[in-house]
């Protein structure tokens, strides 16, 4: 429970924020069952990981931001512009084969990203207070999003190269130079 500002007094966070709060505890639950094992990457958990994060993405880019921005009389939430270069690098990270470079990437960039999203000042918290009674409809919307399909990784120099400069647009610099740990010369 969050501390409300006016009052003092502890508050739930919004149906809108629990919903994707919680979304973010099953990914970093999948992600870590992934890695659980040092040697051996459960790809199983790996792929499960990978569909969620890409469906998360797609809900918040066309279901949330954009309901709060016609909420907002046009005007997007402050944070947008950064959510979505996280978003573009973290899907560009997700079309390689995970590797340890890959992966701490991808959980560097989520530990700033699902900080600026959550708790009682998150972007979460500020949509649902632009979208006030509409918030239930985008819940809703929330909960029939559709899966993602989902393609084949790919491992080709022109794919790395584009990881990396989604990541490093994003502003994730020394992630984006530790990728492939210097293998693609």
């Amino acid at each position: 429970m969050f501390d409300h500002p006016d009052r003092g007094m502890p508050r739930a966070p919004g149906l809108i924020a629990r919903f994707l709060a919680d979304d973010h505890e099953r990914l970093d639950d999948l992600l870590q069952r992934a890695l659980d094992d040092r040697e051996v990457m459960d790809d199983e958990a790996y792929a499960a990981f990978r569909r969620g994060l890409l469906k998360h993405i797609s809900m918040e880019e066309k279901i949330v931001l954009p309901a709060a921005q016609r909420a907002n009389g046009g005007e997007p939430m402050p944070q947008a512009p950064q959510l979505r270069l996280d978003h573009g690098a973290l899907a560009a990270l997700l079309v390689p084969p995970p590797s340890p470079s890959v992966v701490a990437a991808i959980r560097s960039i989520l530990e700033v990203h699902n900080r600026i999203e959550e708790g009682p000042d998150g972007v979460y918290e500020a949509c649902e207070r632009v979208l006030g009674g509409q918030a239930t409809a985008v819940l809703e919307a929330l909960r029939a999003a559709p899966e993602v399909p989902v393609n084949p990784h790919s491992d080709t120099p022109l794919v790395r190269s584009a990881t990396r400069r989604a990541v490093q647009r994003a502003g994730y610099r020394q992630e984006a130079e530790g990728l492939w740990d210097g293998l693609d010369g």
